[in-house]
């Protein structure tokens, strides 16, 4: 376990304690995990009041005060009639939503954490509460008195929550000044948007004040590399009413990274055997209700549109004589297996490893949308392997050094990536494809696959997706952040939904294996990584400007042109900047752009055939006759 999961998990609930003591008591109170570098709580509060940014730093300090308080973390364990109790005397009905959902899966012991004070420092701890809160609290401390089985005599009860979390013994262990609350946000309660909005107060802990001010440091960088404000000034993409919101238009620069990235990743897939296929936007409707994406997928999918006639016969009237419906396509899994069922197939094909960049189209929610993070339309890098039972394993290692390669063909490091192994639900084997032995089989192999190919891998159980188990990959940045890319699936789901077959070795057909995976996920999600991870300041193969040509003055234009031609006829992408602007402007927009080379020429330049060098990273200065620039760029092209 994270050695600070159970601090971040006891500081979510010194928050929520906070907030009923300081801020308003009456909140409810919504889910509080630990994630990652934070801790969190929801909450909806009451009427009228209302937590802004600014109270960030009171909260910070009253957290403080609860931890200097000496409050332990007592865990005691009820019935599910008595824990509905407590619920109702806490006012919290959401929780009651909870502990029903908990019965349903057969829990008959339910667990709540409480923090308390001995009674002779309530009067002076307490002294500054909220009056509310301490009406509501002296009856969660009647209540619990009355049953001596929760053995809290001589102490007053200042927070309590159902949870089932390990915490820390005693409030004291933390640090006061390696923690704050540190931002807001909102969401919809339990993520459903039919649910109300619920404010979400963030908080931070690490080890140490160091630790947590190095973080700091590193989330300022962070502002400066997020790609919302790198896109504006850069002029990578723009968003248009006009067009619709949240589909977003790739300007140049990021359209020409798009293509260089697309390349590197077509010429790799033919590197590995791959075929190149191409399908339709648009899908039928019987398509989709044959591979169960209308019941599994439906709440992010378009709804269907009447194709049965043309624009000018809607504007006149006319009636339709055969209704077509289509739907915009949410995904390519479906295209795939048709192409695979147009003609039947013998054990020697295999394995079939069929590939495409294409776009699909996903109706996300609009308080799920978030610039390039969460977008109504994006490119996956897809590709489906149909296989045979005894290359499935081979298959998987195959798939899994490809994605290894990937990222290492980006500069990330196999000790940057981290891959979580999803599994079912042992409880409840219903809700998935497949049957068991396939189930179980393929669990298996995958945990194998992860352990012979030593991968940093984390195993979750309920994490698999109805189709199948899989192995999510997800790469660390330059500022410990893990975003995930890759992916890699069973599907039982379709082969069984569009009964695919192949004549096996016996002359009987038989059922393939079925591999889904991709290894940026989506190009958009892969680009904004990067432009996170290098600020934009891409190495010199990524770069979509790679070189810029000044000429010192106007005279010299001529000059710039022709080393231009030399650079463009090897196929490097090269701009001589002639405008108008001052020389130190020039230089200035060189720097703001980030574009690893500059090349200066004059007259010295001019007589003796060479380049004055500055690089944008290193900063260094040198000369070089160009044939070798040519070679030295020729040579990072290759790395």
């Amino acid at each position: 376990m994270n050695e600070l999961l159970k601090p971040r998990h006891s500081l979510a609930h010194i928050l929520a304690q906070a907030i009923q003591r300081s801020v308003d008591p009456l909140a409810r109170l919504g889910i509080w995990p630990a994630i990652d570098v934070w801790f969190y709580y929801d909450f909806i509060f009451s009427d009228g009041v209302e937590f802004k940014e600014e109270n960030l730093k009171d909260l910070t300090k009253y957290m403080q005060k609860i931890t200097k308080e000496n409050q332990p973390f007592h865990r005691i364990e009820t019935a599910y009639d008595q824990a509905k109790e407590i619920i109702k005397i806490m006012w919290e009905e959401f929780k009651i939503e909870l502990l029903d959902e908990f019965k349903s899966q057969w829990e008959t012991v339910f667990s709540f954490y409480i923090n308390t004070i001995s009674l002779e420092a309530k009067d002076r701890l307490l002294k500054d509460v909220k009056p509310w809160y301490l009406e509501k609290y002296n009856k969660i401390n009647e209540f619990l008195i009355s049953h001596s089985s929760f053995h809290i005599e001589g102490n007053f009860v200042t927070f309590i929550d159902m949870c089932e979390w390990p915490h820390l013994e005693n409030t004291k262990e933390i640090t006061s000044d390696s923690f704050k609350a540190d931002k807001i946000a909102w969401a919809y309660r339990r993520w459903n948007e039919k649910n109300p909005m619920m404010t979400r107060i963030y908080g931070l802990a690490f080890e140490n004040k160091e630790k947590l001010k190095e973080y700091e440091a590193l989330m300022e960088e962070a502002k400066k590399r997020d790609h919302r404000v790198l896109g504006k000034k850069l002029w990578l993409f723009t968003f248009s009413e006009n067009v619709w919101l949240w589909l977003p238009l790739w300007m140049p620069k990021w359209a020409l990274l798009f293509k260089t990235i697309e390349d590197f990743w077509n010429k790799e897939h033919l590197n590995n055997w791959y075929d190149f296929v191409r399908t339709p936007h648009i899908w039928n409707k019987k398509l989709r209700e044959r591979s169960w994406h209308r019941w599994f997928y439906s709440n992010s999918m378009y709804p269907p549109m009447e194709a049965g006639q043309t624009l000018e016969d809607q504007k006149e009237w006319k009636k339709v004589e055969e209704s077509e419906q289509y739907l915009l396509k949410p995904m390519n899994c479906p295209f795939h297996v048709e192409i695979y069922n147009a003609e039947p197939k013998s054990y020697r094909e295999f394995p079939l490893r069929r590939c495409e960049t294409w776009t699909v189209y996903r109706f996300e929610k609009k308080w799920q949308l978030s610039w390039l993070t969460r977008v109504r339309w994006f490119t996956q890098d897809d590709a489906h392997i149909m296989c045979r039972r005894d290359q499935v394993e081979d298959e998987l290692q195959r798939v899994v050094r490809f994605i290894l390669f990937i990222y290492e063909s980006f500069w990330f490091k196999k000790e940057d990536v981290k891959v979580y192994l999803s599994l079912r639900d042992p409880n409840n084997k219903d809700k998935y494809a497949g049957n068991d032995e396939w189930r179980e089989l393929t669990q298996n192999v995958l945990k194998k696959v992860a352990d012979d190919m030593k991968l940093d891998y984390t195993t979750e159980e309920w994490e698999a997706a109805f189709y199948g188990p899989k192995l999510d990959f997800k790469v660390k940045d330059c500022l410990w952040r893990e975003r995930q890319c890759s992916t890699l699936q069973f599907d039982f789901n379709l082969p069984e939904r569009f009964d695919m077959t192949y004549i096996n070795d016996k002359w009987e057909k038989e059922r393939p294996y079925m591999l889904h995976r991709a290894l940026l996920g989506s190009f958009e999600r892969f680009i904004w990584v990067l432009i996170e991870h290098y600020a934009w300041a891409f190495p010199f193969r990524l770069s979509p400007e790679q070189i810029r040509i000044v000429p010192v003055a106007q005279n010299f234009v001529w000059y710039a042109d022709k080393v231009y031609e030399t650079l463009r006829k090897n196929w490097f992408r090269v701009k001589v900047d002639d405008s108008d602007d001052s020389f130190s402007k020039k230089i200035r927009n060189w720097e703001l752009d980030k574009i690893p080379y500059l090349l200066i020429v004059g007259e010295k330049e001019e007589s003796t055939n060479t380049l004055s060098i500055r690089e944008f990273k290193s900063k260094k200065q040198y000369e070089i006759w160009v044939d070798e620039f040519l070679k030295q760029c020729q040579e990072e092209v290759n790395i």
